[in-house]
């Protein structure tokens, strides 16, 4: 028998005591799965980061945590965790984010926003806008998402790029690695799309040197990590002109304040964080998956490279 803690919000705990169980039964393991478990007795954690700060120091026979979140900044430094550490990636994550990028990439490419917002009712003939093969689109992050994102564009026949820390190979996708290589996609986005994980490197890795390096008139997505994003550098980019245009889901502060200067900017587009979220159904189905692989002895999946921070 194995034994599970569930830590994290009460919301999240009414979400997920009937769904873990279940998947975990169709792969014919018997748990006890509970939120109030003695430390010592405890296999696996589910981890939701919306919970309170956890201390692991008393799980001694901890196999695992397993977190019901992509981003892992709020645990990846915990000294007190020696366990494995797994993010989520489930099909839900995949598909919403490749959709939400997708569908607001098309928008910008297709100039849709002057259309739909027309008060004036402006004749606007011969703005046709090229053909997607030849709108330049660049991914900063070729993770699951990342790469999920690419395919999605590549189906409606842009041309993509995307940039990672370490070089990968993605079919029909230009990628680029390294400080060169950083400077490099940034020349050539017009549109730019930010899936990077949030790390010390990271943090405020779209700035006024990197924002001066993109095409004027560029575009930015960020449904990624707010911060990622130097707000006052992005403003002034916004403010000059350089930058024609950022759709935000994501924010260094959330709810977004009222006050923010993001809501006043004609030029911004605010969305709350919905590009993407975990589906429960299909996020169980992951916790099972790993669970399993935990107790034959193969690898888990998404396990979390500590010194990287993702």
């Amino acid at each position: 028998m194995i034994t599970i803690q569930f830590a994290g919000a009460e919301k999240d705990w009414k979400t997920y005591q009937s769904l873990i169980p279940e998947a975990l039964a169709s792969k014919n393991i018997e748990t006890v799965f509970q939120r109030d478990v003695a430390p010592e007795n405890v296999d696996y954690i589910v981890y939701s980061p919306s919970g309170p700060v956890q201390d692991f120091s008393a799980y001694t026979k901890l196999k695992a945590v397993l977190s019901l979140w992509a981003g892992v900044e709020r645990v990846v430094g915990n000294q007190t965790l020696k366990a494995p550490l797994c993010r989520m990636v489930d099909g839900g994550l995949r598909e919403g984010m490749a959709e939400w990028v997708t569908g607001h990439v098309l928008r910008y490419h297709l100039g849709m926003d002057a259309h739909i917002v027309n008060p004036n009712h402006r004749w606007q003939a011969g703005t046709a806008p090229p053909l997607a093969s030849e709108r330049r689109i660049g991914i900063l992050g070729l993770g699951e998402l990342g790469q999920a994102c690419a395919r999605s564009l590549n189906c409606v026949g842009f041309d993509v790029a995307g940039w990672s820390r370490t070089h990968k190979n993605v079919e029909n996708v230009s990628c680029f690695s390294g400080q060169d290589g950083l400077e490099a996609i940034l020349r050539r986005s017009e549109i730019l799309v930010l899936l990077l994980p949030q790390t010390v490197e990271t943090t405020g890795i779209i700035n006024t040197q990197a924002l001066s390096l993109m095409p004027k008139g560029a575009r930015i997505l960020n449904p990624g990590r707010g911060p990622l994003i130097d707000d006052d550098a992005l403003l002034e980019a916004l403010e000059t002109g350089h930058i024609a245009h950022a759709t935000l889901d994501v924010f260094a502060k959330e709810p977004l304040p009222e006050d923010h200067p993001y809501w006043r900017n004609s030029n911004v587009t605010v969305t709350p964080h919905i590009a993407s979220e975990t589906r429960p159904y299909t996020a169980a189905k992951v916790i099972a998956e790993n669970i399993a692989r935990g107790e034959s002895g193969k690898p888990f999946l998404f396990e979390v490279d500590r010194t990287a921070g993702y």
